[in-house]
């Protein structure tokens, strides 16, 4: 096996539970019971094992980008993955398939493989997070999925006390779901990817990055271009890190885009008369996807919006809702709620949370 790039890091193990808001981009949760890092795989498998020794929950946390925890925080141990690193497991002469650990933060890895000319994940460039977390959402965008790439999930298998590999015709990958998303049996431990050895991207699928890129939808470009593409339009939504830019401290889009049935969007269709056509694509078996977004606005929600102590929509994106610094948990989810029910009483259409919810509830 081949190593490309540097060996896990030295993270340094908390002398006390503090504020899970540190560990979370929308700087927002209370303490765990217990907190502790793990900086190899083995030590998230021992960690595990010994939480369920002690009877204690376990929350598992990475780059804490998709994650939303209540002001109480977490009732017993919060583990911090902080496993680095990538290795090449198998290749040939059109394909490389690169085995990453769960901690790995996913914009490294992104452009360690546009660096490498490989082809397959440029188009998630930008996302905050880690690797791990990428196959428990089906993280997406810009016209791709990590299902897409995944061969298989390392995990820890909860139920059985092992160590196994999940195929990813078992992970159960849907849009922004999988079997990891709604059970705590399998803790990830480190993913497969398969990448194509291709200096250039994937066709573009995605209408708004093919006009940014001047090129056709089903167009490739070279993988840098396309990487820096998603990266500025990315910056222009406040979804790109920027400590200096209070719209980026967020869990980025709160909402996913509801899936509706011929029934449901004929309805949705009706409601919506005197606004046009909703903005929508055709999904498997006859569903119809409606962008969240555009159910957010028309339903009075703008841009800028504010909620109680400070929490509001961001000024750049829709879908994303922020923590300027002064905002509690609690605050968010009204704001949530608020939103949630404003569109429902709209349109009839349910808005369903994107991001974990950790002991609240919208």
């Amino acid at each position: 096996m081949r190593d490309v790039s540097a060996q896990p890091t030295t993270a340094t193990d908390p002398a006390r539970p503090d504020l899970l808001a540190r560990y979370t981009t929308l700087r927002l949760g209370g303490a765990p019971y217990r907190l502790a890092v793990a900086n190899y795989r083995d030590e998230i498998v021992q960690n595990i094992r010994e939480a369920e020794r002690r009877g204690d929950p376990m929350l598992i946390l990475a780059g804490g980008s998709n994650v939303v925890i209540g002001d109480a925080g977490f009732p017993g141990t919060a583990l911090l993955i902080r496993s680095r690193g990538s290795q090449v497991v198998a290749e040939d002469d059109t394909t490389v398939t690169l085995r990453v650990e769960a901690g790995e933060p996913w914009d490294d890895l992104v452009a360690t493989t546009v660096e490498a000319g490989w082809s397959g994940v440029e188009c998630l460039s930008g996302i905050p997070g880690s690797a791990g977390a990428t196959p428990i959402q089906n993280v997406g965008a810009y016209g791709q999925e990590v299902a897409e790439t995944v061969v298989s999930v390392q995990v820890y298998d909860r139920v059985h006390g092992e160590i196994g590999q999940l195929p990813a015709g078992d992970c159960g990958f849907a849009y922004r779901s999988s079997v990891f998303r709604h059970s705590d049996r399998w803790a990830v431990l480190a993913v497969d990817f398969r990448l194509a050895r291709s200096p250039l991207s994937a066709p573009v699928r995605y209408a708004e990055l093919a006009r940014a890129l001047g090129v056709e939808v089903g167009d490739r470009v070279p993988l840098a271009d396309a990487r820096a593409a998603v990266r500025a339009l990315r910056a222009g939504k406040g979804m790109v890190l920027d400590p200096a830019d209070p719209d980026t401290r967020s869990v980025g889009s709160f909402f996913t885009n509801p899936v509706l049935d011929e029934t449901g969007y004929r309805l949705l269709r009706d409601r919506a008369a005197d606004l046009g056509d909703p903005p929508h694509w055709p999904g498997p078996g006859g569903t119809v996807k409606i962008s969240a977004a555009w159910l957010i606005e028309k339903a009075g929600f703008r841009k800028g919006h504010r909620g109680a102590e400070g929490v509001a929509i961001s000024s750049k994106h829709t879908l994303a809702l922020t923590n300027p610094g002064t905002g509690s948990t609690a605050a968010l989810l009204g704001l949530a709620r608020q939103i949630r029910d404003g569109v429902h009483d709209r349109f009839g259409v349910p808005l369903h949370p994107e991001p974990v919810l950790v002991n609240c509830t919208i």
